[in-house]
């Protein structure tokens, strides 16, 4: 089938698409991001297809709407636009009307600080002053924290000696989050524990490999180098990530432990990355690679 084909299909079977770099989830470019936050104010689900995972879609669809840019949003088979257009038609009221859905009423989300986070807070605003603390939560849960005045749009979660200050995107993405202060020699630090946060990419180090492969812990380990690096250097346990490996990779159940390699740990964190876009949530890139392995556990595996 043709990626135009392809493309006609897609659009035919889902009344809201949206051609995006990265997932839903975990978006990668902020415009990608910026089109989620809209269309997440007015739809529970909508269908989004990753165009880094496929070259052909990527360009296929910038050519199907003679439009150069990523994201591309399409309503009912109609091409609505990018980012900037999206972005109008919601402050217009048009966006409303073209996806016949209002704009979802913003619930409070339940967020709480505590006692060693307020002090620490009324540290920082001085004695006697209101806490007022804005939390800002990125479409990859990246936090900003500040000690900000509530402004219009803004949610309000008051609590005792304190209130959280939120902007609707924020809001969606911190319910049930705790906010604490660790106290620590260099000052201490704010720890949010968000349950809400999406799997991460991990890192596992050459020793904890190794503990686990003695223990015949269940562990698919894979191998992104290239044959001629294999060559030199390999671990038997390892499976290559070649068209073979990708097929036993693409099988596993996405709960498996998934442990990415390479030489010295930075191909197989960008393919940890993409693991994790594939649905798989405890996924590990082995810090230091192969390199690591012959230093700190196996001298008798050749160094390169």
């Amino acid at each position: 089938m043709s990626v135009d084909s392809r493309i006609r299909e897609l659009l035919g079977s889902h009344d809201v698409v949206l051609f995006m770099k990265g997932s839903r989830r975990a978006p990668s470019c902020g415009f990608s991001a910026t089109v989620v936050e809209v269309l997440d104010d007015y739809l529970d689900d909508y269908t989004t297809v990753d165009v880094l995972a496929d070259t052909a879609v990527r360009e296929g669809v910038k050519a199907f709407t003679d439009w150069p840019t990523i994201p591309q949003l399409f309503v009912r088979a109609q091409f609505v636009g990018g980012a900037d257009i999206v972005k109008e038609l919601a402050e217009s009221g048009e966006l409303e009307g073209l996806l016949g859905r209002p704009r979802k009423v913003a619930e409070l989300p339940d967020v709480r600080l505590t006692e060693s986070a307020v002090r620490a807070l009324q540290g920082y605003a001085g004695e006697g002053a209101p806490v007022s603390l804005r939390i800002k939560v990125s479409g990859d849960f990246d936090y900003a924290l500040d000690l900000d005045a509530a402004r219009p749009g803004d949610l309000v979660v008051r609590g005792e000696g304190y209130q959280v200050v939120l902007d609707r995107p924020s809001a969606r993405r911190i319910d049930g989050t705790v906010v604490d202060f660790l106290e620590r020699p260099d000052g201490g630090g704010f720890k949010l524990d968000n349950p809400n946060e999406p799997p991460r990419v991990r890192s596992m180090s050459v020793v904890e490999l190794r503990d686990r492969l003695a223990a015949h812990a269940p562990v698919s380990l894979f191998d992104v180098r290239t044959d001629a690096e294999r060559a030199v250097a390999a671990l038997p346990q390892a499976m290559p990530l070649d068209e073979a490996g990708k097929r036993v990779l693409e099988d596993l159940d996405r709960d498996a432990t998934v442990v990415l390699m390479c030489h010295h740990g930075v191909r197989s964190r960008a393919a940890a990355d993409h693991v994790l876009r594939m649905g798989f949530r405890n996924v590990f890139n082995l810090e230091g690679g192969i390199d690591a392995w012959s230093v700190e556990v196996d001298p008798s595996v050749p160094r390169y």
